[in-house]
């Protein structure tokens, strides 16, 4: 109920989150800390807040407003931390001048329905493409009444609803689509913005559960924690080994289970992970800090960051965010050294 409450919350709002405490350092009293970025991330950021403060003393600010501005905010100097759940391109890179990419949270982008009458739904890679081309546009097309044979599909038009702003969770929807479809990986392609050939569009993760909510047919894809939050169905989704699999802990943990090596200061895909990952969740995936290396406030971004990456973990599985693998938090920590 709490987690409900709170999601709620956030959900209605969709903006900033943030407090106040009791201040131990004057220049953190001055200025605190800014992010912004992720809306997949806000719900666990708004815990690391409360943590935080109580903690450290330090206040801190965050601002839900999705994966693209978000690192164009930090590149500008507006915020101190940006989130992504994309790794920077070439050009953001660039535009950064010098900004540290930290994987700090793990979770997964679901697949929300709204189907009159079906509580249970399973979705392929190549229905989703063909959902999203708006070549299926029936939900009792025989491609989906094939993979659900005991569901009643009623004769309803299928509304796809996409992210209408840069997101991360675009990001891992397209990579997903991309390793499954030749067709969408060579027209629409992957990443935080991209060309649409069919749906409708709503900002966040609030404007896409608020949409998918109150609209009969529809289908979005949507953080794990925002679909508990709103009570959607989440449909159970193909993976390589030909499960059928929905964004819950075990599977998010089983799909970063492929992860053999992480590299220090680079993204980490674990999209459609390989057979062997027989249980996993297959649009699971990391969201980082970006932060420039000589960040004027880097003490206390570091202090966060490590906070984050080591206690703040303890919020996760609440709000269906598995805790960092070992060797993920020990690259996490080493690129958290690049801040001076």
């Amino acid at each position: 109920m709490i987690r409900n409450r709170l999601l709620a919350i956030l959900i209605a709002v969709g903006g900033t989150v943030g407090g106040t405490a009791a201040v131990s350092t004057a220049s953190a009293s001055a200025a605190g800390l800014s992010a912004a970025g992720s809306t997949l991330v806000q719900p666990l950021f708004t815990n690391w807040i409360n943590g935080f403060e109580i903690k450290e003393g330090i206040p801190v600010k965050y601002s839900g407003v999705g994966s693209g501005e978000g690192i164009k905010q930090v590149s500008n100097h507006n915020v101190d931390i940006g989130a992504s759940d994309a790794p920077m391109t070439a050009e953001q890179a660039g535009a950064c001048g010098g900004c540290a990419t930290i994987p700090w949270a793990l979770s997964a982008t679901g697949i929300g329905f709204n189907v009159p009458g079906v509580k249970k739904l399973n979705l392929s890679g190549s229905v989703l493409a063909g959902i999203y081309f708006g070549k299926i546009t029936n939900w009792n097309d025989p491609k989906i009444a094939k993979l659900n044979p005991k569901a009643k599909l009623p004769n309803l038009a299928i509304t796809p609803v996409f992210r209408s702003d840069g997101s991360g969770d675009t990001y891992a929807f397209t990579n997903y689509l991309s390793r499954i479809s030749p067709a969408w990986k060579s027209e629409v392609g992957v990443a935080t913005t991209v060309g649409w050939k069919a749906g409708t569009g709503a900002k966040g993760n609030a404007g896409v559960t608020s949409l998918v909510t109150k609209t009969p047919g529809a289908i979005g894809y949507i953080s794990a924690s925002y679909l508990i939050a709103a009570g959607l169905g989440a449909a159970a989704v193909e993976n390589a080994a030909g499960n059928f699999e929905l964004p819950n802990l075990e599977n998010i943990e089983e799909a970063a289970s492929v992860v053999k090596k992480a590299k220090p200061n680079s993204g980490i895909s674990i999209v459609n992970p390989p057979k062997s990952a027989s249980k996993a969740y297959p649009i699971s995936t990391f969201t980082y800090a970006i932060v420039p290396y000589n960040a004027p406030q880097g003490q206390f971004i570091k202090q966060f960051i490590t906070y984050a990456i080591t206690k703040g973990q303890s919020y996760g599985a609440a709000l269906d965010f598995a805790p960092l693998p070992k060797n993920v938090l020990s690259a996490a920590k080493s690129a958290l050294n690049l801040i001076n």
